[in-house]
């Protein structure tokens, strides 16, 4: 059973921050899954959401005197500059965390760039959701700008690409033909359009398959033992997602999945152990 760190270990430490990441490291973790967006200058940087989201930063200051565009938090990133995005404050405690997650503050959001250097002299592989949706003309600059970074540092090898619009694993797939590449979907995202227009009627282990996803990554309400036995009859692996109940990270490793995501990895650390 690989363990995935979620946004790094979003339930004890603010998601998708490098102290975060740190100490995530420190913890132990197979995998770190983080997300990638494109800023209005072309730099790609973690935050989970399109837009700058009030529960994981906080205005401190504009950039610049006057600055027309401030307040960021609330703004698309890709109408914000590198600049207007390093001045947020991303060590805030999220509301949710809030009886287990220690604050960081003054934490900045990181560049995918600062987040490669942190993670390659370490034994831990990445997983690199791009944050699109297909509404987005664009998914080639942004996966493609992704891969460029990851490469810089050697870690290409290391990486997983993953996308809930799968027309990033088409991308990818021509970008890193020997890459792995995960299909992430939902029940809101059970439709062609953002499925790269395969029908989720003829299955959704054979939809991905067809997109080019090597893994498949379904919300945690949406795996049964026979979606696991389907995925690994084409050859796919599966990535549960979010799980932080030790009792449901029970049920799914009894279901075979290869993989869970989780806010908490050092909960699902002991559960693998009780069962080794």
């Amino acid at each position: 059973m690989e363990i995935q760190g979620h946004r790094g270990a979003r339930g004890l430490w603010p998601e998708n921050t490098l102290p975060g990441f740190a100490r995530t490291l420190e913890l132990g973790v197979d995998v770190v899954e983080l997300d990638v967006g494109l800023t209005a200058d072309g730099v790609p940087v973690l935050h989970h959401d399109q837009a700058l989201r009030g529960d994981t930063v906080r205005d401190r200051e504009p950039c610049r005197p006057g600055d027309p565009m401030y307040p960021y938090v609330g703004r698309p990133i890709r109408e914000l500059t590198l600049a207007q995005v390093k001045t947020v404050d991303a060590g805030v405690p999220h509301p949710r965390f809030a009886e287990t997650q220690t604050p960081l503050p003054g934490a900045r959001v990181p560049t995918l760039a600062e987040a490669c250097e942190l993670f390659a002299p370490h034994d831990v592989r990445l997983a690199v959701e791009i944050k699109t949706d297909p509404s987005w003309p664009e998914v080639e600059t942004i996966t493609t700008a992704a891969v460029k970074v990851l490469d810089s540092y050697g870690l290409t090898e290391r990486s997983r690409l993953l996308a809930f619009d799968w027309r990033v694993l088409g991308v990818a797939r021509g970008l890193l033909p020997s890459g792995e590449r995960i299909a992430l979907v939902e029940p809101d995202t059970l439709e062609a359009s953002w499925m790269a227009g395969h029908d989720p009627a003829g299955g959704l282990v054979a939809a991905a398959a067809a997109a080019g996803a090597t893994m498949i990554s379904p919300k945690r309400v949406m795996v049964t033992p026979e979606l696991v036995a389907a995925a690994h009859d084409r050859g796919l692996a599966v990535v549960v997602w979010t799980v932080n109940d030790p009792v449901e990270m029970a049920r799914y490793v009894a279901f075979g999945a290869d993989a869970i995501v989780t806010d908490y990895p050092d909960r699902l650390r002991d559960v693998v152990g009780r069962r080794e």
